[in-house]
């Protein structure tokens, strides 16, 4: 999770998110060189007493300034696009969760199983322990299994929420009747924090999401133990 004067993105903890790093890094050096090479320009033609007639009428210069923007939008577009078929692709689902908001709370549901559902409230703060984060932790955590492709269908129930996970690289609008799709794999163990990001009214920051991955075995026994407080 983000900590107190982070600059940068969280630890990727899903491929897709460590892919949006990468592309992160390269737009970025790209906007450097471009911002070098104009400053550049505008100190040179600030200071500079000499002009050049060859300059002020030229067709390959024209030529150059009109065919190396494009080329540097496609070295951008390219890697973009590659990222955005990357994160709509979902062939085999090893899990299906389904995400549904409410005003101002999550109800989880694993379609695989039979009565897997709860709800997931934000614990306040005088029921938090000195290990647990103010506004973001949850009182039923949505538990995945590690290193498996999980469907995440979400919806809502009343007004416009958003189901975010920074880390994990996740980030769906959940509309009232209709049923929006992402995917996501966790590579590490972990908790992963994430909250709303779409305003959904007066309580809009008080319904954080809380996504656990374990081990397959620890999943099996969690959700084993869920069924049988059912």
């Amino acid at each position: 999770m983000a900590h107190p004067s982070q600059m940068g993105f969280q630890d990727a903890a899903s491929p897709v998110m460590e892919e949006m790093l990468y592309f992160h890094d390269h737009a970025l050096m790209v906007v450097f060189l471009i911002s070098t090479m104009v400053l550049y320009i505008i100190v040179l033609t600030v200071s500079t007493k000499l002009t050049n007639k060859i300059l002020i009428d030229s067709q390959e210069v024209e030529i150059v300034w009109t065919v190396l923007p494009a080329i540097i939008l496609l070295l951008i577009a390219l890697p973009s696009l590659r990222i955005l078929y990357i994160m709509d692709e979902l062939s085999n689902p090893y899990l299906t969760v389904k995400a549904l908001g409410h005003q101002w709370y999550w109800s989880y549901e694993y379609t695989d199983y039979e009565n897997l559902t709860f709800d997931s409230y934000m614990i306040p703060n005088q029921d938090l322990t000195s290990s647990q984060f103010r506004l973001l932790e949850a009182d039923h955590r949505m538990v995945v299994p590690l290193e498996s492709p999980v469907r995440v269908l979400v919806t809502a129930e009343d007004v416009l929420h958003s189901w975010t996970v920074p880390s994990l690289g996740v980030k769906m609008d959940a509309v009232p009747g209709r049923l929006n799709q992402t995917t996501f794999t966790s590579l590490r163990s972990g908790v992963f924090y994430g909250q709303c990001s779409e305003i959904c009214g007066a309580n809009h920051s008080f319904m954080p999401i809380v996504v656990e991955a374990v081990p397959l075995e620890y999943f099996e026994g969690w959700s084993s133990l869920i069924l049988q407080d059912a």
